[in-house]
């Protein structure tokens, strides 16, 4: 029974790693991986675990490369498993040893096996058969393959985490380090120039479509997690998201051209669609409560001093009718839960992401369901 039974598992085995590879690298899309999407939350929750004993979530920063490891291991080890499944029963028979009495026990045949998926006939045991000949010979080809797109995978992995680190820095530099929307749009359109703003404006809308994209093509991106909050995509994506709330909310009528632009919807389109994304695929807890009276006076507050803060930079902002406040709570709450939920997984203090709303410094009590 073992002589059939051990090839098909290990055919089943490696067909499944194969996939796993072609989810992940070839065909990558969020939320599609069989053996990488769960490895990575296993890796995830041992580590947030340890943090939380530990009382230090700079841990965390590890998370991210520790999951690249893992996942290669794993891809490697259960490659070599599944092809020592294959080569056991043919130990002794169809592949011997060209120096000694040829073993057949199962250590041989992961030896074996890691040998072919490595280099053909890096050892000393060779094929016989034709069958065991092709069998080496897909396997070198299955190794180098894996090999090769593991190590483009790598290389497109820190690239998009290097443009997503240089956007937050990005936004935190528009806002003069101060976390603040109100400041950034004070920065971007000084004295009223709001068509000179327009064009910085469309560069960031680009680069925020960019950043989407990148952590819908390479998921791993999630679980890279900085110390410093500016690299944090809640912080980036909330300033951008109140930026634009503000925009459609504090300036007048003549600037209606730039409410209805194409940068300003494209920035908020695009953030919107990464947090809910990101909520998606990877938090399962849903808790976080609508807004209460306390979110909405905070919120009034907060448009305010955005208002106050553009005024003091000479741009022209709207009247203060009770509409405009709505208007700014109801585009705040689209967004505001999502920012909690995808701040608080990743274990940062609602001060450290929300800078212009200062509030006791307790974690957000989400946990990630990841």
């Amino acid at each position: 029974m073992a002589r059939w039974f051990e090839p098909v598992l290990g055919t089943l085995l490696m067909a499944v790693v194969l996939a796993d590879v072609f989810l992940t690298v070839l065909y990558a899309r969020a939320g599609t991986g069989i053996i990488s999407s769960r490895l990575a939350k296993l890796v995830w929750r041992a580590m947030r675990a340890v943090a939380c004993i530990r009382n230090n979530s700079h841990l965390l920063s590890f998370c991210g490369p520790l999951i690249m490891v893992a996942l290669l291991m794993s891809w490697s080890i259960l490659l070599a498993l599944g092809a020592a499944l294959i080569v056991h029963p043919q130990l002794g028979t169809s592949i011997t040893s060209s120096s000694q009495e040829t073993p057949t026990d199962f250590v041989t045949a992961l030896y074996v096996a890691g040998s072919s998926l490595s280099i053909v006939g890096g050892s000393n045991f060779g094929p016989q058969s034709a069958g065991a000949k092709l069998l080496f010979l897909l396997n070198s080809v299955i190794g180098t393959s894996v090999i090769s797109l593991t190590i483009t995978y790598l290389m497109q992995i820190y690239g998009a985490l290097r443009s997503r680190n240089s956007l937050c820095l990005k936004i935190h530099a528009l806002s003069g380090e101060t976390g603040d929307a109100a400041a950034l749009l004070a920065h971007l359109f000084a004295k009223n120039q709001l068509s000179a703003g327009y064009n910085n404006l469309s560069e960031l809308a680009a680069e925020l479509t960019d950043a989407k994209e990148a952590h819908h093509f390479y998921p791993i991106l999630f679980y890279f997690r900085f110390p410093e909050p500016i690299y944090a995509v809640s912080r980036s994506w909330l300033i951008v998201l109140d930026a634009v709330s503000l925009i459609r909310s504090a300036l007048p009528d003549d600037a209606d051209w730039l409410k209805q632009s194409g940068a300003v919807t494209q920035m908020w389109s695009s953030a919107l669609l990464l947090l809910s994304t990101l909520d998606n695929v990877f938090l399962h807890d849903k808790s976080s409560a609508d807004p209460n009276d306390t979110d909405r006076r905070l919120w009034e507050a907060r448009f305010e001093d955005a208002r106050k803060r553009l005024q003091d930079a000479d741009i022209n902002v709207a009247e203060d009718f009770p509409h405009l406040r709505a208007a700014y709570i109801e585009r705040r709450k689209r967004w505001n839960t999502l920012v909690r939920r995808v701040g608080g997984a990743m274990a940062y203090h609602p001060g450290e992401i929300d800078t212009a709303i200062r509030r006791p410094q307790t974690r957000f009590g989400v946990s990630a369901g990841t």
